[in-house]
């Protein structure tokens, strides 16, 4: 399989096991924080921090106890105050984040953004009166005030506000609460990082994102190599992660009590503007169609000509696939060719990534794994992190993040705070967007048994975002549970919860070793941002579905869908949604994605059966 999009640089798939990133050209891929700040020693650091503080006592000062009594103007001069106040904390935490994240063995690095979480801590917690007291404010009143044509801009994002008053406290406590944020989850979080991403594995002392890229290795001895050497060093931290994750969960556990959340995953549901019934529905959904999974490794076990398919053999790459690795400069053609047969407008913004070093792409020592878009703020452009070892499913993740990346520049135009997409749909553009660059390489193929593979190595990217996920929420489900009703869960527990999880998706298709129970704990998602998984399943059978309108709709879809990412944050998932017919409620919208992962399966079997 060879791609013609450009000059491309492929090199033997072995060289990646001994960190030769300088050879597929990503090591000089870094990106240019001076946007934000130009380095740590920045005077405007220290003006803006200044700022920040002074500007947050001088709005406790002047409308704590008063916002029930302004009218909608002045109402509007707060917000507006209050929303370039939020903006310029985010920016100060952006860089501080950012710069520490390359480099998270630099105390110095790691010292900014600590002062950066105490910043944010100190502001917040001054103003913290505003969201007090407007969700009190009778709904009569306020829907008169929201009536106004000054607060239009505004409407959404204070109606969305008064969602999470049966769940807030007093502003003693919550100010009390925002006091210890810095040494609470974030700093947890931050140890968490700090440990994976100093881990080195086996006895060439690896990366994390080294020994991963090795369970895609076309040699059975070396994906078992690497899941052996993962598993190692996460039960030689065991003691570590454990610990780390039973705090987190009693963190939430205590914070889910104390704000009166019905279950651990009502606090997520509320933040992405969904209902508890409709994250169900997606979830039984794609639960009563792990059949799909299974089917599918049933049939690429007969593919790799295995008696016995284990955890280390699930991303085997089949035998019509290519052992060659792509060139950063080829990757780079791949997604912009992709963005372009799509949309000028979204590849142009893509492009701008690249050509003005938004991206940071290169492994490197004490950088943290896998990878993001971080949106920064609406002044300033977002930026990418990958680890790009060369695989196909590397140009992928780089189509991902750009699908991010794109549309958080584009809902940028909304403002600050309307630009915030619900998790939910942040992950439609970048699903969408990994769509668009398998169709375009899909179609360049002719030979049947080099399209089999492919399809297989999209369903199993499918597979990863939308069954995996689902697995993964029912472990953290089964996780927090189990701390809230039993104590402290030992390791062995949390892999007991793993194994019973993964095997319930995977039933007899896959043989997962006692080994494979620990690899829970490197999962950095269930710290971060509890319940977050089941967004990406949300986002790939969204997908599905706006992808099967387009190809029926053409151009009147790719306006509509530059509109829905445009839209950012400005309305709820329900209503952004509704322009292209989609009934979230539905359990027939979530089967019918699924329904078409299962034609594209249908097609694996088709191809296989006439084979035999």
């Amino acid at each position: 399989m060879t791609f013609k999009m450009g000059d491309s640089l492929l090199i033997p798939v072995d060289i990646i096991g001994n960190t030769m990133v300088d050879d597929i050209g990503a090591s000089g891929v870094l990106w240019n924080l001076g946007d934000l700040y130009r380095n740590k020693d920045d005077p405007a650091l220290a003006v803006d921090i200044q700022w920040c503080i002074d500007e947050a006592k001088v709005l406790r000062g002047q409308f704590r106890g008063q916002v029930a009594t302004l009218d909608a103007a002045e109402l509007l001069g707060l917000v507006v105050r209050l929303e370039a106040l939020d903006c310029r904390i985010t920016r100060l935490a952006a860089f501080a984040f950012l710069n520490f994240t390359t480099q998270m063995e630099n105390s110095v690095a790691g010292a900014l953004e600590q002062r950066m979480e105490e910043l944010a801590s100190h502001c917040k917690k001054d103003v913290v009166f505003f969201e007090l007291e407007w969700n009190v404010i009778p709904s009569e009143i306020t829907a008169r005030l929201l009536a106004a044509p000054e607060l239009a801009g505004y409407r959404h994002y204070l109606e969305a506000l008064r969602r999470y008053l049966p769940h807030q406290l007093s502003e003693a406590e919550e100010s009390l609460l925002l006091e210890y944020a810095p040494v609470g989850r974030s700093s947890w979080n931050t140890l968490f990082d700090k440990v994976l991403s100093g881990l080195r594995f086996g006895e060439k002392k690896r990366a994390e994102e080294e020994v991963l890229t090795d369970l895609h290795h076309q040699d059975r001895e070396v994906r078992r190599q690497a899941a052996d050497d993962l598993t190692a060093g996460l039960q030689g931290q065991s003691h570590i992660l454990t610990h780390i994750f039973n705090t987190l969960a009693a963190d939430k556990m205590i914070d889910d009590r104390l704000r009166c959340h019905d279950s651990w995953v009502h606090s997520m549901n509320l933040d992405n503007e969904l209902t508890d019934a409709t994250v169900e529905t997606l979830v039984q959904a794609v639960t009563t169609r792990y059949d799909i999974v299974q089917r599918y490794y049933r049939v690429k076990k007969e593919l790799l000509h295995l008696d016995e398919l284990t955890d280390y053999d699930r991303y085997a790459p089949l035998p019509a696939l290519p052992s060659q690795i792509i060139g950063w400069e080829e990757s780079r053609n791949m997604v912009l060719h992709s963005f372009a047969a799509f949309s000028g407008n979204l590849a142009a913004i893509a492009k701008r990534f690249f050509a003005e070093k938004w991206i940071h792409a290169p492994v490197l020592q004490g950088k943290r794994g896998g990878a993001f878009a971080h949106p920064c703020v609406p002044d300033v452009h977002p930026y990418v992190m990958v680890n790009y070892t060369g695989t196909l499913n590397d140009v992928s993740t780089v189509a991902h993040e750009l699908g991010h990346g794109v549309h958080q520049v584009l809902a940028a135009a909304r403002g600050h705070f309307n630009s915030d997409t619900p998790l939910v749909l942040a992950e439609t553009a970048s699903v969408f967007a990994e769509m668009l660059v398998f169709q375009s390489q899909l179609a360049l193929l002719t030979d049947r048994a080099q399209k089999r593979a492919f399809i297989c190595q999209k369903l199993e990217s499918i597979f990863a975002t939308v069954f995996r996920q689902t697995a993964m929420n029912r472990f953290e489900k089964r996780m927090h549970e189990g701390r809230r009703e039993q104590g402290e869960l030992s390791s062995e527990t949390l892999s007991e919860y793993w194994l019973e999880t993964q095997r319930q998706m995977f039933g007899d298709s896959v043989t997962l070793r006692p080994d494979y129970g620990i690899w829970w704990s490197y999962i950095p998602h269930f710290l971060a941002t509890p319940g977050y998984v089941y967004s990406y399943a949300f986002g790939e059978l969204l997908v599905l579905a706006l992808y099967g309108l387009y190809q029926q709709h053409g151009d009147s879809f790719v306006t509509l869908y530059t509109e829905l990412l445009s839209a950012g944050g400005s309305a709820s998932p329900y209503d952004l949604v509704k322009p292209f017919g989609i009934d979230l409620d539905d359990p027939g919208f979530w089967l019918q994605g699924l329904k078409v992962i299962d034609q594209m399966l249908q097609q694996v079997e088709d191809v296989s059966a006439d084979q035999q």
